[in-house]
């Protein structure tokens, strides 16, 4: 593993930080524009055709798509290079901001289940930021003496930590998972505590004694710091139409 700060954006660094760089803006403006629309202030307006509204993720599909093909025909050259990676970041970050959308296939953007998508951005913004910074768990690690850390050995923390991220966000617990990303124990507590009740984890494995558990657990959680948590999902993402509790009501490690 190795950090390189100074050299994240020379380089062949250029493309990767042009696409971290490209994907945080680009949902910041989204999420700018779209609470705008909501409030029915600014210039900008819903984009209907034809009776159909065409949600970002569509441009964004097409620009991520073109940014893809023309990032393999220009074969790592600048500015080809460069170019298609604002393209990516720009088309995988309005993909993302709908994420929700997309997996539910309904309109839940302003809803309490589409906050989905600012933690998943999260857990996208977290993973391109440490591959800017030049962490890589494929290299060797020299611990300064005659003794090298191989890349299986590094990378088995990285698989296990990945693995608590996934269980994270199959207990429904999408906040934990967000801040997970960035302070692995966070993840690590999170995996082995009960899952939320209203969870695809919860509905398939748990008795229904254990739901009750589960739930009272929720609600005790919820009392003491849902509140902080719910604020800053909704200043992200906007307050939600709906104020349902089970997926998103939880901040860090419950």
């Amino acid at each position: 593993m190795h950090l390189d700060i100074a050299g994240a954006a020379s380089g062949s660094h250029l493309p990767l930080f042009l696409l971290f760089l490209a994907f945080s803006l680009t949902f910041l403006v989204t999420r700018t524009i779209t609470r705008l629309i909501r409030a029915g202030r600014g210039p900008f307006r819903n984009n209907v055709r034809g009776g159909v509204h065409i949600h970002h993720a569509v441009p964004g599909i097409i620009l991520t798509v073109v940014g893809a093909f023309a990032s393999v025909a220009a074969d790592g050259a600048s500015p080809g290079a460069d170019i298609s990676a604002l393209a990516i970041g720009i088309g995988t970050s309005l993909v993302l901001d709908e994420f929700a959308l997309i997996l539910r296939l309904e309109d839940v953007y302003w809803s309490r289940e589409g906050q989905l998508s600012v933690q998943v951005v999260c857990l996208t913004v977290a993973g391109l930021g440490m591959a800017v910074l030049g962490i890589d768990p494929l290299t060797e690690v020299d611990t300064g003496d005659s003794f090298r850390i191989g890349p299986i050995a590094f990378s088995i923390p990285l698989v296990l930590h990945l693995i608590c991220l996934l269980a994270c966000v199959a207990k429904g617990k999408y906040s934990t998972a967000a801040i997970g990303a960035f302070i692995p124990p966070v993840a690590w507590v999170g995996a082995i505590r009960l899952a939320r009740p209203g969870s695809r984890w919860a509905q398939r494995r748990y008795s229904p004694a254990k739901t009750a558990r589960a739930r009272s657990r929720a609600q005790r959680f919820d009392s003491r710091y849902g509140a902080w948590g719910l604020d800053v999902e909704d200043l992200v993402a906007g307050r939600p139409t709906n104020t349902g509790t089970d997926t998103a009501g939880e901040t860090a490690a419950h």
